[in-house]
């Protein structure tokens, strides 16, 4: 079953509850990158969303996520420890 989600993911640096909900599907997104799936593959399994009949959509959504899923390696993971970013 595909999470509901937005076209764009939050923004900035503060943690929130749409990241949390989404752990599961960021964590998913890295994996698949890593594992050298094409982005328009991955956009149809995780989101639900066909990149030939939404192209645009399709690849805004895969780089919002993927770029705030790579933020949360760097950096948001330190908010889900309790640990400030200074």
């Amino acid at each position: 079953m595909i999470e509901p989600f937005e076209d764009t993911a939050p923004a900035g640096d503060k943690l929130t509850d749409y990241d949390r909900t989404h752990i599961r599907l960021y964590a998913r997104l890295l994996d698949a990158t890593a594992d050298g799936a094409d982005w328009q593959e991955i956009v149809e399994v995780l989101f639900g969303i066909d990149p030939l009949l939404e192209p645009e959509r399709a690849r805004h959504v895969h780089a919002s996520h993927l770029a705030r899923a790579r933020w949360m390696t760097e950096t948001g993971y330190r908010h889900l420890l309790g640990h400030s970013i200074n």
